[in-house]
C-alpha cells in the first residue's frame, strides 16, 4: 500500500480519521489481509491491525485495580516485527509534564495514566488512556495506532479515552478540562 505525503496526494496533512479511511478502502480493495472483530458493527471500529500481548493485559489490568494513592503510568507502543501492542514503560510518582518529556514527539504511543483528580471536593484517580498521534509521524505509524487502538480499549473496558497530537498538548489543565466531561 502506498500511501502519500498527504491525503490523497493534496498535500494537506493526513489526519487520523483520513487515515483511517485509507485503511478502510485499502481492506475494501482486498489489500493487505486485516483481521476484523465481529462484534462491532462500524467499520472504523472493526479495523484491527494489532493484537494486545496478554502479558500486558494482566498487568494493565492489575494496573487498574491498584491501591496505590500516587500518580502511576503505563506506556504502550506497538511491536511492529510482532504486530502486538506491548509494554514500553511503568512510572510511579510522576507528573503530567514528565510523562510528557517520556513520550516520543515523533512516534505515537498509548500512554495509560491515573492521577489524583480533585473533584468536587473529593479524589479520585481516574483511570485515562490517551493516543498520542503526532501530526508529524509516518502515515503507516498512525494507521498501525489507529486501527489498533479501539481493540485496546475494549480490551481493557476503557471508559476515559483521549487523543494528543502533539505532546505540548498534555497538560495538568487540558487533562482537567477533558475529566470534567464525565462530572
Amino acid at each position: 500500500m502506498e500511501i502519500s505525503s498527504g491525503w490523497r496526494g493534496s498535500g494537506a496533512p493526513l489526519t487520523l480519521s483520513d487515515a483511517v479511511e485509507e485503511v478502510e478502502e485499502e481492506v475494501a480493495g482486498g489489500g493487505r489481509r486485516w483481521q476484523e472483530d465481529p462484534v462491532s458493527a462500524d467499520p472504523s471500529e472493526s479495523l484491527v491491525v494489532c493484537d494486545v500481548d496478554e502479558a500486558l493485559v494482566e498487568k494493565l489490568k492489575a494496573f487498574r485495580f491498584r491501591k496505590a494513592t500516587n500518580n502511576a503510568a503505563i506506556i504502550m507502543k506497538i511491536d511492529k516485527d510482532k504486530q502486538l501492542v506491548v509494554l514500553e514503560e511503568e512510572h510511579e510518582d510522576i507528573s503530567l509534564d514528565e510523562l510528557r518529556d517520556e513520550l516520543p514527539e515523533r512516534q505515537p504511543r498509548y500512554p495509560l495514566v491515573s492521577l489524583r483528580h480533585h473533584d468536587d471536593g473529593r479524589v479520585s484517580y481516574p483511570l485515562c488512556f490517551i493516543f498520542s498521534s503526532p501530526c508529524d509521524c509516518k502515515p503507516e505509524q498512525q494507521m498501525m495506532y489507529a486501527g489498533s487502538k479501539n481493540k485496546l480499549v475494549k480490551t481493557l473496558n476503557l471508559t476515559k479515552v483521549f487523543e494528543v497530537r502533539t505532546t505540548e498538548e498534555l497538560t495538568e489543565e487540558w487533562l482537567k478540562d477533558k475529566l470534567s466531561l464525565f462530572s
